[in-house]
């Protein structure tokens, strides 16, 4: 969830910005997560509170600072504030602590102030940063940097908010979030369809990764008994506590941490290039693939995200350019990566322009990961001389998951934080 749980319309009133703002008016609250079989806390979520001035409204807060370009001071006011409280009564780093972190705030970012404070917490505090399921989509790179950062220090990642926007469950792979956190619209509501798909897609997903699923707005006994059926371990609402203060002791329950996926490499060619089903092959070999996966694209019942490398802008053709128009609109996030690329080239497209110094201009990628699936071609130009449609290429077709996710993540690092046209 945001900085906020749920507060009675009629109760909500906007604020000023500067008294939101001010030395003091922040004073955080605490909502307890519990493992469900046990009932013991095993951490807790800041929440964004300011008892001086009335019932305001956190939702309506964030979106004056958005409106006046002060985003990342309100959101850094969060966080700082929310450290310091668990820092002030001890909690240690047994239970964790989960902050949020809004889109446009990344704590690579850091004011210098702030420093010290933060790394207090790294080394006092066992931490878990919140992200929403569209971050990744809006901020890629910028996003991935964030996880990174945060977990060379030993703090966890979880994905807020999963099941508001089914499509978007192809982009979890990317996070590799530690914490999955199902929406309340879920478990408040009996199953429908497209929620059976996400709650497959997530059970695929934690099972494959070991990451754990937490439910939110667990606030009736019906709303536990559907949260362990959807497989949540842990969970969070008003039947288990309310937001309010830190103890001054807490239990030493211990919510678990994922194994850290490995570092991106610099391109996906660098993950194949040992590999024994290594081969050589021409240009027409690899369209023909090419064009296989994107078919696959389309047609894949979840849909997946499509990243997409092709060395020059000059191969980027006005009929591929059509084709991934097309896939924009199927798929939830379709990148392309090339030199000499004009931007808003293709609608719906994130469209990279590389420089001519990465050495991703030498490679031939195509990837597609979806909730069930996933496969990429990863190919590097042997830059032979002759006919176009005669080029040479060292390539691999792999359905190996973690390595195409890899390879994903490698080519989404590069991706910056424009709109899509």
């Amino acid at each position: 969830m945001q900085m906020a749980v749920r507060m009675p319309v009629d109760r909500r009133r906007r604020c000023d910005l500067a008294e939101i703002l001010a030395a003091g008016a922040l004073v955080p609250s605490y909502q307890p997560l519990v493992d469900l079989e046990s009932g013991e806390v095993v951490g807790y979520e800041a929440l964004a509170r300011w008892p001086g001035l009335g019932p305001v409204d956190p939702i309506s807060a964030f979106a004056e600072a958005q409106a006046q370009g002060r985003l990342a001071d309100l959101d850094w006011a969060c966080r700082l504030a929310a450290l310091r409280g668990a820092l002030d009564v001890s909690l240690g780093n047994e239970q964790t602590l989960f902050i949020n972190l809004t889109a446009s705030s990344c704590v690579t970012s850091q004011p210098p102030a702030v420093a010290t404070l933060v790394d207090e917490a790294v080394h006092k505090l066992r931490v878990v940063l919140e992200l929403t399921e569209n971050s990744l989509s809006r901020q890629p790179s910028e996003l991935l940097r964030t996880i990174r950062w945060a977990r060379d220090r030993g703090w966890g990642i979880a994905l807020d908010d999963v099941g508001v926007n089914p499509d978007s469950l192809a982009l979890l792979p990317f996070v590799a979030p530690d914490v999955i956190k199902l929406d309340l619209s879920l478990v408040q509501h009996s199953p429908q369809p497209q929620q059976a798909r996400t709650i497959t897609a997530i059970m695929a997903h934690a099972e494959r990764t070991g990451a754990v699923i937490l439910a939110e707005g667990v606030e009736t006994p019906a709303h536990l008994e559907q949260a362990l059926a959807f497989g949540a371990r842990y969970g969070q609402g008003w039947l288990f506590g309310r937001p309010g203060p830190l103890p001054a002791a807490a239990s030493a329950a211990r919510l678990p941490f994922t194994k850290r996926p490995a570092q991106a490499p610099t391109t996906p060619f660098e993950l194949v290039r040992e590999s024994r089903d290594l081969r050589v092959g021409r240009k027409k070999l690899l369209l023909a693939i090419s064009h296989e996966i994107e078919r696959q694209a389309m047609t894949l019942g979840d849909p997946p995200v499509l990243l997409s490398a092709f060395e020059t802008a000059d191969t980027f053709t006005p009929a591929t350019s059509q084709r991934y128009a097309c896939l924009a609109v199927a798929c939830p996030f379709v990148g392309v990566l090339a030199a000499d690329l004009r931007p808003g080239r293709c609608p719906g497209v994130r469209d990279i322009c590389l420089t001519a110094a990465d050495p991703l201009v030498g490679e031939w990628v195509v990837t597609a990961v979806g909730p069930h699936y996933a496969s990429a071609l990863i190919a590097r130009d042997l830059v032979d001389a002759g006919p176009d449609g005669d080029r040479r290429f060292a390539f691999v077709i792999t359905h190996d998951r973690e390595t195409v996710v890899s390879a994903g993540r490698s080519l989404m690092a590069r991706i910056t934080d424009a709109a899509p046209t």
